[in-house]
């Protein structure tokens, strides 16, 4: 029997990494006021390195979604998985060529990944473990990770292009 309301308990879930740097941000000044000596200047590290942290938890959070569409997401070894009730597909990390969010599509938004072969794998934004495409997106080299929050956020008319690959060259 829990105390907290289960939508509570839900939130705070969902926040834990930005709660978690707040409080390691809060130890660090403490040590940083109170403290003298190289124990003092740790502490202002500390609350440095909390505040770095504490951004990225809170774009973690704005990538976040409930998870109750259709279909499972699962990244395995720099290999992407999503298997739908309608379609699905594999897609190898290091082929991935375009990520673009298509917002028409049913019932939610689908990311639409395609490899440098023309494969395209659709993944509804909502779909179990999508969370985990945040991190597959932000390893990707030269993306612009607020511009893709806010791709996410304002829902566009039309697909958007969120990162390329840059053009192999032979010389």
């Amino acid at each position: 029997m829990s105390f907290i309301r289960p939508e509570l308990q839900t939130t705070l879930w969902r926040w834990r990494e930005v709660i978690g740097a707040g409080l390691v941000a809060a130890i660090g000044l403490w040590w940083g006021l109170h403290s003298f000596g190289v124990v003092r200047y740790l502490g202002y590290a500390l609350v440095v390195l909390a505040a770095a942290y504490a951004v990225a938890a809170v774009q973690r959070v704005r990538f976040h979604s409930a998870g109750q569409g259709p279909g499972v997401v699962q990244v395995d070894e720099r290999r992407l998985s999503y298997f739908g009730p309608l379609t699905g597909g594999i897609i190898e990390l290091g082929d991935l060529a375009k990520v673009a969010l298509e917002p028409k599509s049913h019932p939610a938004p689908h990311w639409i990944l395609t490899a440098h072969g023309g494969q395209e794998v659709a993944i509804p934004v909502n779909a179990a473990g999508a969370e985990a495409l945040f991190d597959v997106f932000a390893a990707l080299p030269g993306i612009q990770t607020e511009r893709m929050l806010d791709v996410l956020s304002r829902t566009p008319d039309a697909r958007v292009t969120v990162w390329e690959a840059p053009q192999r060259r032979l010389h």
